[in-house]
């Protein structure tokens, strides 16, 4: 990302700009419906520092195989690489952005990497580099590598 002399410490340190009103509404859906749905299987976890091959990546969200947490121990930075990413493209930033970053996800193990375009209600689910299963509102969005399965009206309710 091109950071400008007005970037925020934010968007420095995540090399992402600021969520916007959209990104964010979206962000709050998503995680409420796969807790809902999902909150015995998966952990859904915003905005965490996860080292990829010596790389920090910020995904919206990451979900993780349910564990147990070790209170004991908070990280910073975590090396622990999550079944799923999803990124929620902004109106500001670039998509090849975010289409870049699923490769690096991918090889680095994460099984599922989901790109939402807020502005077309469509969210495409990545399992490989080169190929896409595409969903819209009037979808049912569903990931068999995650057995997960969103209907789109939900995730896009009110938009």
């Amino acid at each position: 990302m091109e950071m400008t002399a007005t970037a925020s410490i934010y968007e420095i340190e995540r090399n992402k700009p600021m969520p916007d009103k959209l990104h964010s509404y979206l962000q709050k859906r998503l995680i409420f419906l796969l807790e809902l749905h999902y909150r015995k299987v998966y952990e859904t976890l915003p905005e965490l520092n996860i080292i990829f091959e010596g790389e920090k990546k910020v995904p919206d969200l990451a979900i993780y195989e349910k564990q147990a947490l070790d209170f004991t121990k908070n990280e910073t930075n975590i090396t622990l690489i999550p079944v799923g990413a999803i990124e929620i493209l902004s109106g500001q930033q670039v998509i090849s952005n975010l289409t870049n970053k699923l490769e690096k996800y991918l090889s680095a193990g994460v099984k599922s990497y989901w790109l939402v375009l807020p502005e077309l209600r469509s969210i495409y689910v990545f399992h490989t580099a080169d190929e896409s299963f595409i969903y819209g509102k009037k979808d049912v969005l569903k990931d068999e590598v995650l057995g997960i399965e969103l209907n789109m009206k939900d995730v896009f309710e009110g938009m």
